[in-house]
């Protein structure tokens, strides 16, 4: 790779309310799923580091989970931390919104963001809108409410107009060396990507029998003659959630458990073989102590 003599390196904060497509972004920019999406709230709950190295750039987007506006749990708390935590690390914030709507929500986001850094406003999902002649109004009149460095409308999911986000958000990241080696594309491990790609399936397959009062723990994970071997743990809140998430006869968890196996076969680059199971443990969501061992902030 030829590195310009002007190289940037430096990291971005990717934040905005649930569901606005943050992780999708992530996702797109770095040509990798990294990151887990559902249309459920709380799909994103750890900070994810996505890295991108360009001959002139190295970007370390920093996804983070949707703001938390009701703080009713230790899980909620903790991930409002999270998302803290990140801003008062980085060089650029991506401030992503739906192209829809500009809510009340989003000005609260706003609100909480440092004012000593630069904000990119990206308006996401603009393939979406019926009528693009709206897009305009709608950037004249966010652009009133605050002094962005820049405003860029995307499509995460469609990749549209993702290379004008990277050369904008390039010019606002510090001059300085490679952060991390050119071909890492994460700093997370792969025990770390197994279970987030467990807890996206759990997420995908209980649909509207969702039990939020969920995660995954990582209990063993080794490699043996070239196949990952994992031990995998589907935490859940009630007895009753047990019961949904392992379905009749077994077959919902039996779908959970391939479809992840699939998606960790196709990122890790070898075959894997998954073992799960469900365990309750009541109250873990507003455990510090639990939250803690199953590596939240």
């Amino acid at each position: 790779m030829t590195r310009s003599s002007e190289f940037r390196a430096g990291y971005l904060a990717i934040v905005g309310c649930p569901n606005v497509g943050k992780s999708t972004l992530m996702n797109r920019l770095i040509g990798a799923k990294l990151s887990i999406t559902s249309s459920k709230a709380q799909t994103t709950r750890h900070r994810i580091h996505g890295i991108l190295t360009t001959d002139d750039c190295q970007y370390v987007f920093v996804d983070t989970p949707g703001v938390q506006m009701q703080h009713r749990t230790a899980l909620n708390r903790a991930m409002n931390r999270t998302v803290n935590s990140a801003l008062a690390e980085v060089d650029v914030i991506l401030f992503v919104i739906d192209a829809k709507r500009w809510r009340s929500e989003d000005r609260e986001v706003l609100a909480r963001l440092p004012s000593d850094r630069p904000i990119v406003l990206v308006i996401n999902k603009v393939d979406r809108l019926t009528d693009k002649n709206a897009l305009l109004p709608l950037m004249a009149a966010i652009a009133n409410e605050h002094a962005f460095a820049d405003i860029v409308p995307v499509s995460a999911e469609k990749g549209e107009n993702l290379d004008t986000l990277l050369k904008v958000a390039g010019k606002y990241l510090p001059e300085a060396p490679p952060i991390f080696e050119p071909d890492e594309l994460t700093d997370r491990s792969e025990r770390f990507l197994a279970a987030e790609l467990l807890r996206e399936k759990l997420f995908r397959n209980l649909g509207e029998e969702l039990p939020y009062g969920i995660a995954v723990e990582i209990e063993k994970y080794e490699e043996v003659e070239g196949v990952r071997r994992i031990h995998a743990a589907v935490i859940v809140d009630r007895d009753a959630h047990k019961a949904i998430v392992i379905g009749k006869g077994g077959e919902r968890l039996k779908r959970v458990v391939s479809d992840a196996r699939k998606d960790m076969e196709k990122l890790f680059g070898g075959k894997v073989w998954l073992e799960t199971w469900v365990k309750v443990k009541s109250g873990w969501a507003d455990d510090e102590r639990a939250l803690k061992s199953l590596g939240y902030e």
